[in-house]
This record gives structure tokens, C-alpha cells and sequence, in this order.
């Protein structure tokens, strides 16, 4: 029986993606776990795995295509000898936009008020009918013979491949995952909010419109990827629904400079170099430990209060940024922190993170101090309650406490904050608590 192999959604914000290469070509044998394509989504280049095995019969789309919309077949894997002759023609790069314009098209009518109910589409999936001997169950043949060797009921498993089919790991794991997760495990990509969806809102002159303006005036059209699209729409999202204040200290930074200096050359054999960024992110993982009403995240009806320091940090990368999670944070190391942060860093500029590094996380830290930028507010990408902006350290005249002028350097940051989840008191506590740990960095070791 030939199955179709469906775009996967490889991100929680991916509606489409790009095919950028085929792993196989028609005629291959592939199993279950092989590697059959590789994919660009909104954030990284993925490879993806056949979740069925058999012959690749037939490309569907063709390699490099962009805009391939999630559950969109890409290519049929069948039995050796079958007769593929009605199989559908592999799509062009323009049949596949074509497409992706027509589902768009599609999902603005379905918007609209219908006076009659709106027939189910053709292609979508249909859950396999469980007849009581099995006999009738979408499964592919070695999972039925897994289940065959463990003693298990096809009918009682929930099948996580394309159209509901039965593979090889969800036997595998039926007597160890409980139903819950592996409907869990099976839920749609469209289960995601909507805000996450990468569609850009509509606000302002229209894209004609701006064109016109600048008729007779030579310029050059850029395209927007999917990461561009995503960041312009998560941005967009945050700053219109997000009720975001602001708060501002300046940090003294001499003692940290200092401390981090004598660590440094005590670390130098083990080839360890901490940067004043990996300071920033143990202080702000101990603030939230602190202030533990601040850790916590916006959930739509409600606030998740989380218990570990999950701290996100703002990466640049060509083309946008990716803001990879630093978990468990207050319980790391500085030089742990600083060799994780720069294994995060250096695959994030190769688009090479999982999904699970880029995820999460209740805080997040954008530092601009690098390119000579004395301060900015950030905006709070959600659902994170907070975002701390930090500027460059410069010298600068100060009142010391014994009244003297004095020249040291001083940090400026803005803590952005989310009013529905932090209140100004708690948010100005927080800031302290993070100024008091940079300007104090010994005590951070304690």
C-alpha cells in the first residue's frame, strides 16, 4: 500500500517550510528512523526521518521548493513492484506556491460567515477505522508485526503517522506511554496558537500602496523567509496585546570587572574565558530565584509560576535572531554557563538548534552592549514576562557614597516587563536583584 509522506510541522510556529534537499531519490529502499530530506523551517535547517519504510516511490516535490505548507504531501513510499502509475505528478516549485496562494485564499473564506455548513476538505486526514480483528487498521507491516511479537491489540494504539497509520515506534512504546501521551504525541500542529502562526498582521499602507510611493525612485524588492515573517509577526503580536512598562537602573561594573579578570587566569588552562554576558545570565537566574513571583509566564487565563530559571538570550544571527534557553540556569556554573551559551550560540548561527533549545523559558536577556549601544528597550517575546536590555559599560562621573566624584563604569539596562503578570513593585525588585548580584559578583558563587 503506498503512503503518503506529509510535510511535518518541525516547530510550533511552522505553517510551511522550504525543502531544501532530498537525502534519497526514487527507487530507495528506506526504513523507519532513515533520513530522507533536509528542511528549512522559520528557525533552523532540520533533517528529517521516514516514519515508514519501504520504496521511495515517487518525489512530490521538488528539492529546494519554499512555501510547502505543513500536511502538504511531499512524496509516496510503496511496496517493491507497485504500480505507481496513478500516483499524483511531482509538483513544480510554482505548483507548490500556487498552492500554498490557494490554501490562503481558502482560509480567509473559511473566516467568513457562512449561512451553510462548510464541507471538510478532501485532504484532510481521516482516523483509521478500528475494526475488532484489526484486519481493517492502518498500520505499516513491521509495526504489525511488532505488535504481533509483543502480544499487542493494533485497535487499542494510537497511530502517530500520516492519517492516523500505526509505525513502528508507537508500538514500541504502547506498554510503556499510556493513551494520554501518545494522543498527546499525535496532536496537530494547528493546535499551536494562532498568534504563533507567522502570518503577518495587516496594519498600515498596503504592500502596493508603499510601491507606489516610491514610483521612478530605483530600489530592490527583498523577500521575506520564514524567520523574517515569524519575527515581524511575533513582534508585531507582542507589542500590540502585551501591556509592556519599563524600569531602568545603571549598573556599577568595576568589581565584576575585576572579579572576572582574576577567574580568568585562574581558569586560563582549562582554556575557560568568561564574558561579562555569562555574568548577566547567572544574575538574572538567581534574581528570579529571589523574586519568584516574577518567574513566571503569561498562559492566557492565567500565570504559570515555573520553579527553575529557565533564561533565554538573544542571539543575531544573518537574517534575524534566535533566542536559544539556557535551563536550570541558578543551578550552573559560571564556566558551565559560558561553554553552554557558546555551543548554543555558534549552532544557532548555523541554524542547527532543536526546537526543545529555543523554547521555553520565562526571561530573556538582548545585549547590544557589544556593538557600542548605550541603552534600548526590548520587546518581551512572548509568553516570557520580562526581558532584560543590556547597553555597553562605559566610564562615566559618579557620586560615590561618601559623597566624592568618582569615574567608574557603569552599565545601563532596561527591564522590560509584562504588566499583567509583574507589577511595578515587583518588577523594580527584581531589577535590584539583579543590579545587587553584578555589583556584588562574589556573592553569586555562594
Amino acid at each position: 500500500m503506498a503512503i503518503e509522506i506529509l510535510m511535518p510541522a518541525l516547530s510550533p510556529t511552522m505553517e510551511e517550510g522550504t525543502l531544501a534537499k532530498w537525502l534519497v531519490k526514487e527507487g530507495d529502499e528506506v526504513k523507519s528512523g532513515d533520513l530522507i530530506a533536509e528542511i528549512e523551517t522559520d528557525k533552523a535547517t532540520m533533517e528529517f526521518e521516514a516514519v515508514e519504510e519501504g520504496i521511495v516511490s515517487k518525489l512530490l516535490v521538488a528539492e529546494g521548493t519554499e512555501g510547502v505548507k505543513v500536511n502538504t504531501p511531499i512524496c509516496i513510499i510503496g511496496e517493491e513492484g507497485e504500480d505507481m502509475s496513478s500516483a499524483p505528478a511531482p509538483k513544480s516549485k510554482e505548483s507548490v506556491k500556487d498552492q500554498g496562494d490557494t490554501l490562503s485564499a481558502d482560509k480567509a473564506e473559511s473566516a467568513a460567515p457562512a449561512s451553510e455548513p462548510a464541507a471538510a476538505p478532501a485532504s484532510a486526514p481521516k482516523a483509521a477505522p478500528a475494526a475488532k480483528d484489526g484486519s481493517r487498521l492502518f498500520a505499516t507491516p513491521l509495526a504489525r508485526r511488532i505488535a504481533k511479537d509483543k502480544g499487542l491489540d493494533l485497535a487499542t494504539i494510537k497511530g502517530s503517522g500520516p492519517h492516523g497509520r500505526i509505525i513502528k515506534a508507537d508500538v514500541e512504546n504502547a506498554s510503556a506511554q499510556p493513551a494520554a501521551a501518545l494522543a498527546a504525541a499525535a496532536a496537530p500542529a494547528s493546535a499551536a496558537p494562532a498568534a504563533a502562526t507567522g502570518a503577518i498582521a495587516a496594519t498600515g499602507p498596503s504592500t502596493e500602496q508603499v510601491i507606489k510611493m516610491y514610483e521612478g525612485r530605483t530600489f530592490k524588492e527583498v523577500k521575506l523567509d520564514g524567520m523574517r515573517k515569524i519575527i515581524a509577526s511575533r513582534l508585531t503580536e507582542a507589542k500590540q496585546t502585551v501591556p509592556h512598562f519599563y524600569l531602568r537602573r545603571d549598573i556599577e561594573l568595576d568589581a565584576l570587572l575585576k572579579f572576572r579578570s582574576q577567574l580568568n587566569k585562574t581558569l586560563e588552562p582549562r582554556g575557560v574565558k568568561l564574558s561579562v554576558n555569562d555574568f548577566i545570565i547567572k544574575a538574572c537566574a538567581l534574581a528570579l530565584q529571589e523574586i519568584p513571583e516574577a518567574n513566571a509566564v503569561w498562559a492566557g487565563d492565567r500565570v504559570l509560576q515555573m520553579t527553575a530559571s529557565d533564561v533565554a538570550v538573544a542571539v543575531a544571527i544573518e537574517g534575524g535572531l534566535f533566542t536559544p534557553v539556557l535551563q536550570d540556569a541558578e543551578t550552573k556554573s559560571l564556566s558551565a554557563l559560558s561553554a553552554q551559551m557558546k555551543d548554543l550560540a555558534a549552532r544557532a548561527r548555523d541554524r542547527k538548534l532543536a526546537p526543545h533549545e529555543y523554547q521555553g523559558g520565562s526571561f530573556a536577556i538582548s545585549n547590544l552592549g557589544m556593538f557600542g549601544i548605550d541603552n534600548f528597550d526590548a520587546i518581551i517575546n512572548p509568553p516570557h514576562s520580562a526581558i532584560l536590555a543590556v547597553g555597553a559599560g562605559a566610564k562615566k562621573p559618579i557620586v560615590g557614597a561618601d559623597g566624592d566624584i568618582k569615574v567608574a563604569t557603569v552599565m545601563s539596562t532596561t527591564l522590560s516587563v509584562d504588566h499583567r503578570v509583574i507589577d511595578g513593585a515587583m518588577g523594580a525588585n527584581l531589577l535590584n536583584a539583579i543590579k545587587a548580584n553584578l555589583e556584588n559578583p562574589m556573592g553569586m558563587l555562594a
